[in-house]
């Protein structure tokens, strides 16, 4: 197949394909990768050990979920990668204040219920801070928990609303409604269309949250939606009825506020229809370049230092594997900690509630200048960075 353009709108970094945040629900889409989840879990076991050991200012245990096997592997090895590698680029640097990082990450295979379990098994190890869950049913379901315990929470890719409901929880993507209202303006004020069709999961709370504020936001923009399509977890694989209906309703561009295995299906078919809009999508479709008929590097043309070197040692350390914009946000959602740690004078022997006390005022008074923009927080935990996009033109991605 040759896809003629696909647009995706980046809420985050310029080094990934497009915008998405976070999975929903246990059944939510990507590909497993033993190699990359067992060179983690080795990696994650040498720099548990070697810290414990050699920390003369003791340890800081953060605890990581996400699926790390499952239909969101993908998502899930990426984050436990990632962080992993800012841990041990932090460790080699001095740690936080002399203290060393610890990381303990646990799959949750993208299911809510295992998800709090595999909090439970973190917080039985020592667990002092929590970088996780991956995706946004999963983090929700774990928010109840760490709310009750006063455990910081930082979320790098739970981009439903609810992810953050509670003052101990923060994130580093856009919310769900961030990245719709930003796709109707990017459209918009780009003048990449004048009539718009959308495919969404109605069942996923991303997918629908996403397309809610798009939808709202399209009445002040130059394009009309002519078409609004759904389909539901249980009917994903055939999309001939939702693209004949943007086909004839003349529209020029498709938005797919949903995952990238559902979205290479689409584009899959519309192709042997002979239809071929523009594809608009957000960050779910990150990863989309890896299904067979695209070429599977990153190609991003970013070229400062902070984003050739990150991309260059996470090849190094996994096996020459390709960052996605999950692991970008992770890498900067470590080094957030790193900041807002030392900014409150966090210590090794302090408690996990205490530590999260102290977190909750100091992430409002960092800024990470991240993979993913600079960053910084609000108190009600929404990060505060610039958008970015990028296009997809005969399987590569170029900047906007």
């Amino acid at each position: 197949m040759k896809m003629k353009k696909l647009v995706s709108l980046l809420m985050v970094a310029a080094l990934s394909a497009s915008m998405l945040t976070g999975c929903g629900s246990s059944n939510d889409a990507a590909g497993s990768s033993d190699a990359a989840t067992d060179a983690t879990t080795d990696a994650a076991t040498d720099a548990a050990a070697e810290g414990t050991e050699n920390a003369a200012g003791g340890t800081l245990k953060i605890g990581g979920i996400g699926p790390l096997t499952g239909s969101a592997a993908v998502y899930g090895t990426a984050v436990a990668n990632a962080a992993q590698l800012a841990v041990d680029e932090v460790n080699a640097a001095g740690g936080v204040n002399g203290v060393q990082l610890e990381l303990n990450f646990q799959d949750d295979e993208c299911d809510a219920e295992k998800s709090v379990n595999a909090y439970n098994t973190l917080k039985d190890w020592g667990m002092q801070m929590l970088v996780g869950a991956v995706t946004s049913g999963c983090s929700i379901a774990v928010s109840e928990y760490s709310k009750d315990d006063n455990m910081f929470q930082l979320t790098p890719s739970g981009s439903a609303v609810e992810c953050v409901q509670y003052d101990n929880a923060f994130r580093v993507c856009f919310s769900d409604p961030n990245q719709g209202l930003a796709s109707a303006q990017y459209i918009g004020e780009n003048n990449l269309a004048t009539k718009v069709a959308v495919i969404y999961d109605s069942s996923d709370i991303y997918s629908s949250g996403i397309y809610e504020k798009f939808a709202a936001e399209a009445a002040n923009q130059n394009f009309e939606i002519v078409s609004a399509e759904a389909f539901t977890a249980d009917n994903k694989t055939d999309f001939s009825v939702q693209l004949q209906k943007a086909k004839d309703a003349g529209a020029d561009l498709v938005f797919l506020p949903i995952y990238y295995t559902e979205a290479s299906l689409i584009l899959s078919q519309a192709d042997k229809m002979g239809y071929a809009p523009q594809f608009f999508g957000c960050d779910g479709l990150d990863g989309i370049l890896n299904v067979e008929y695209f070429d599977t590097s990153l190609a991003a043309d970013a070229t400062d230092d902070l984003t050739v070197n990150f991309v260059k040692n996470y090849k190094d350390k996994f096996n020459g594997e390709t960052p996605n914009q999950f692991a970008a946000d992770t890498y900067d959602a470590i080094y957030a900690i790193k900041a807002a740690a030392e900014k409150a004078g966090i210590t090794a022997d302090m408690s996990a509630s205490d530590i999260c006390d102290a977190m909750k005022s100091a992430m409002t008074e960092i800024t990470v200048n991240g993979l993913t923009g600079n960053i910084t927080w609000s108190a009600d935990g929404e990060p505060t960075k610039e958008p970015k996009a990028v296009k997809i033109v005969n399987g590569s991605y170029t900047a906007m």
